[in-house]
């Protein structure tokens, strides 16, 4: 896999090993990041689930905050699930104090807008660029998307809500597909990731 795209995951909380297995059954090169050098040499980012709040933090006390926002500013891919697609609005209607986000997707998230952990629940999601079936989404205390800018496109809703969301490089899930086995949204992430490389060598 000499060709293969260099694909980080955040190790700063939540499911990482999972993510790591999903983006390598995707023909991807993983590897975890937690430092600006680690950020500096990788092709596209995961940011995996967990607490959007405590991942925020844990971002700006390493150090990558800044380095992250940077490279999401310069292009790089980025796909974040749960959490990660809270990171990656560009704005939170209920944030915590002190909560920041790195941006990259012209929308308005909802904390926990599907409920507690004790209210998770497993459903098919109709995901625009995924062929076949439909994906077996995890919503885990799930975000959803209240509304999206002329520059979004919405690929994917459940029960009237937004979950799905794309922003040119920019990927966003409400649930997690890297705990069902399927691999096919980080597919779609990997090819996303090896298109921008082969723009940027031409």
């Amino acid at each position: 896999m000499t060709d293969a795209p260099v694909i980080g995951v955040l190790a700063l909380q939540g499911d990482v090993r999972e993510h790591l297995i999903a983006l390598a059954a995707a023909d991807a090169a993983a590897r975890p990041v937690r430092r600006p050098e680690e950020l500096a040499e990788v092709d596209g980012l995961v940011l995996p689930g967990g607490e959007s709040t405590t991942i925020s933090k844990l971002a700006v006390l390493f150090g990558v905050m800044e380095p992250l926002r940077a490279r999401v500013r310069a292009g790089m891919p980025v796909y974040g699930t749960c959490a990660g697609m809270i990171m990656l609005a560009d704005k939170i209607l209920d944030p915590r104090s002190g909560q920041e986000t790195i941006g990259g997707i012209d929308m308005i998230v909802r904390r926990n807008a599907f409920g507690r952990q004790n209210e998770s629940f497993e459903a098919a999601v109709d995901v625009k660029g995924v062929e076949g079936d439909p994906v077996e989404g995890v919503f885990i205390r799930a975000p959803w998307v209240e509304s999206v800018g002329a520059g979004a496109e919405v690929l994917a809703e459940h029960d009237g809500h937004i979950v799905a969301v794309r922003q040119g490089d920019v990927l966003a899930t409400s649930f997690h597909p890297e705990l069902t086995g399927d691999h096919r949204v980080h597919t779609l992430f990997v090819d996303m990731v090896r298109a921008k490389r082969a723009a940027e060598s031409l």
